[in-house]
């Protein structure tokens, strides 16, 4: 989800289209916390762990 919204991030900065850059920003900030849960060992989802 993290590299989704860098992706999405980098789209939206060279076309210019604002919506890109605004999912990217969500979609970063939700890959990051849940990437800090899991990384703490707090259950994500009612999973322990995403295979």
């Amino acid at each position: 989800m993290i590299v989704l919204g860098v992706i999405l991030l980098i789209v939206g900065l060279l076309t210019g289209i604002s919506i890109l850059w605004t999912i990217g920003i969500v979609l970063l900030v939700i890959g990051a916390v849940l990437a800090i849960l899991g990384g703490t060992g707090r259950k994500v989802g009612g999973r322990a762990h995403w295979f």
